[in-house]
Formats: C-alpha cells, structure tokens, sequence
C-alpha cells in the first residue's frame, strides 16, 4: 500500500477485505489543508482499484484523534489564500469528497468527537455513519461565509428532507449525536469511544456476503435515488443481471444448496 502524510490505510480481517482509511493529521484535528485533500483524493482513488479488483470488500473511514473525526476546511490555510489560490484548490478538493463518494464498496463512517463542516461532509459520502454518544456534528459553513461545499447541500438534503437540511445548514446547527440520529442525519449511535469498533464489525459483515452482489447492490442504489420509478426498475435490473450471470451467483446457489460458507470468486 502507499504511504500517505495526512491518511492512512490498515487492512483487516484474514484476507485484508476490509479497508481501513483513517484521516491522520491529528494536530490540527484533521483540518482539510490542500495536502491532506490531496492525499484524501489518492488513497480513495486507490482504494477503488482495490475494489473493483475484489480486493477490498467495505471500507470504514475513522480518525487518529480521539477527540474530532474532522472539524473540516483549514481555515488556518484559508486566511493566507488569494481568490487565485482558492480556486486552485477547488478542484483539489472535490476529488477528495468525491473519491469517497465514488467508492464502489460500502463506506463506513466512525465518528467519535467533531464531524464538522468538511468533516460532516466525509462521512455523509459515505453509505452510513455511526458515531460515539457524544460525537458533535454540523455544516456550520454560513457562518464563516461560505456553504457546504463537499456534498453537504446535497448529500444531507437526500439524507433528512429539505426542510431538515434547510434548519441545519441555514442555522450553521453543530448537533449532538442523538439529535442528529433523531433527524435521520446519522444512522447510528453507540458507546462513546466505541463507534470504530462497531464500523468495524459491520464492515466485517459486509465483506463476508457476495463483493459482486454488494457492489452491484450500492451502484443500483445510488444511480436510482434521483430518478423516477420506472427508470430505477430499469437500472436496478441492469445491476441485477451484472450480479445474476456472474460466479458470485453460481458459487452463492452451490453452496446454499451444500450447506457450506461460499468462497466468493469476487471480480
């Protein structure tokens, strides 16, 4: 695997399916600086050949700091940009939030602490978000005169409904966990200190079941949440036959039948 300044990525479990990318720059509480977007943008870029090599089956993206997931932009670095410098950077950054955005396989975010702005935006890419009791999250960018601009407008506002998104992002809303699990705006909330452990353990779930089934699964829920019904139908049963006429069918079917864990031909 290649090293990374501001990420890292741990394998796990016997065969390395699970993909640990934990953000790594715990003296600024994971600010996202240029460098670290960019390093962001790489490994997720990484992590996807892995996937869609079969390689790797989920991912959970946690933090090194025990107290903040990420508190978003570096605001530090920001207060020296020129309006040049910004928009350099923009593209920088959106290959970051995209990238895991992009990822084929589940994405899991553990947060224990600040998931703010930028931070909050990192785990809304992901497919689901578990956090610690006493995990603060927030898209508090009006206030500093900007907006969410990872995803956040986006991705939250498909997450909770308009009306939600617009009291959270309007209100610059920094929430604790359990209102924001209440809001829909989270998915779970477990033990403080002990969300890693549990993404973890659901991500080890996921890679135990079909790669081929999973991915297609993820690519028919995603390309078919903005589309009307009938054209949903149509993308789901082109994921459907991706899955149906591949080995991961015939090796799932053969070892239903003899009572046996499938070893999953994957790609």
């Amino acid at each position: 695997m290649t090293d990374y300044d501001n990420v890292t990525i741990t394998r796990h479990g016997e065969h390395g399916h699970v993909a640990e990318l934990a953000l790594d720059r715990p003296e600024a509480m994971n600010a996202v600086s240029t460098a670290m977007a960019r390093d962001l943008g790489a490994a997720t870029t990484q992590l996807s050949a892995l996937a869609l090599r079969g390689e790797v089956r989920a991912v959970v993206v946690s933090s090194t700091h025990p107290k903040a997931f990420c508190v978003g932009a570096d605001l530090k670095e920001r207060n020296g940009f020129t309006d040049a410098d910004l928009m350099a950077q923009r593209p920088v950054a959106r290959a970051a939030y995209g990238g895991v955005l992009a990822l084929p396989v589940p994405a899991i975010a553990a947060v224990d602490g600040f998931a703010l702005g930028g931070g909050f935006e990192i785990a809304l890419s992901c497919d689901l978000i578990v956090c610690g009791d006493g995990a603060t999250v927030g898209l508090p960018e009006v206030s500093v005169g900007v907006i969410p601009g990872g995803g956040g407008t986006q991705l939250l506002t498909r997450r909770v409904g308009w009306s939600r998104a617009s009291r959270i992002i309007f209100g610059a809303a920094k929430m604790p966990a359990a209102e924001a699990l209440s809001l829909g705006a989270v998915d779970e909330v477990v033990d403080a200190g002990t969300a890693r452990e549990h993404a973890l353990e659901l991500a080890s779930l996921v890679a135990t079941h079909s790669p081929v089934g999973v991915r297609n699964a993820k690519r028919a829920m995603r390309l078919g949440s903005d589309v009307d019904l009938a054209a949903g139908l149509e993308i789901e049963d082109g994921c459907w036959r991706a899955a149906a006429f591949s080995g991961d069918r015939r090796e799932g079917v053969a070892a239903f039948a003899e009572k046996r864990r499938p070893a999953w031909p994957g790609v």
